[in-house]
């Protein structure tokens, strides 16, 4: 499958429009936002566990970011609240399951050649710091090899000078509606900005929330293998 594989075009995608498809396990399903390759494959996705469901042990051979939206998400390593920050470096196994329910946002084999590092942040425990205009806070949470990930909030009635992402930016709007001069996005709206891209993000009345990764665009990662060439 080849899904949103081209990186040179802009995407939005409002969630609350997509369609919840069935994972091969029973209770898990899925949005797929970008995806190339089969079962196995370079993606971006929104999960859904049911309470009481998850995988059987598996490795993950791409490396596998996790970011808690909603619920409580488990492995045989610890429970993980909405907010948690996971990186299951590639080789890396675990066996995934949710008590209660959770909702993720997953991405898989996009881990760079040489990035090995395991971690769980919990972003509730730590505090967001300063951004570089008035009324933005960042509360980073990787980098590496100029790919970085980060929480970012804009206080109600925040402007964001005009600004270019030459590696790319990706967009997960977590809470309030985040904004530039192309549109509005509601929470849960997912944006990807091709490289060279430029926008100046805003906020109304109500602030945003937004999970942003900058760099990944233009980097070397596992899973481009799994990406077909576009006419």
């Amino acid at each position: 499958m080849q899904l949103h594989n081209n990186f040179a075009q802009r995407v939005v995608l409002l969630s609350a429009q997509q369609q919840w498809l069935p994972s091969p396990m029973a209770g898990v399903s899925r949005i797929m936002l970008d995806r190339a390759g089969g079962e196995v494959a370079r993606a971006t996705s929104l999960v859904r566990y049911a309470p009481g469901s998850g995988y059987h042990r598996h490795q993950h051979e791409g490396g596998e970011e996790i970011l808690v939206l909603e619920g409580v998400f488990s492995d045989e390593h610890g429970d993980y609240p909405a907010g948690t920050y996971l990186r299951n470096p590639p080789g890396s196994s675990h066996t995934p399951y949710s008590k209660n329910g959770c909702l993720l946002l997953v991405k898989l084999w996009q881990f760079s050649q040489g990035d090995k590092q395991q971690l769980v942040l919990h972003s509730q425990q730590h505090n967001f710091v300063p951004g570089i205009a008035p009324g933005l806070s960042v509360l980073p949470l990787h980098e590496y090899d100029g790919v970085s990930t980060a929480l970012v909030r804009f206080a109600p009635h925040t402007h964001f000078h005009p600004h270019i992402h030459p590696g790319g930016e990706e967009i997960l709007v977590l809470e309030g509606v985040f904004c530039d001069e192309l549109g509005a996005y509601p929470a849960m709206s997912w944006l990807r900005n091709p490289r060279y891209s430029q926008h100046q993000p805003f906020t109304g009345e109500e602030g945003a929330l937004i999970y942003v990764k900058v760099g990944h665009l233009g980097a070397a990662l596992l899973g481009d293998k799994f990406i077909q060439p576009v006419d």
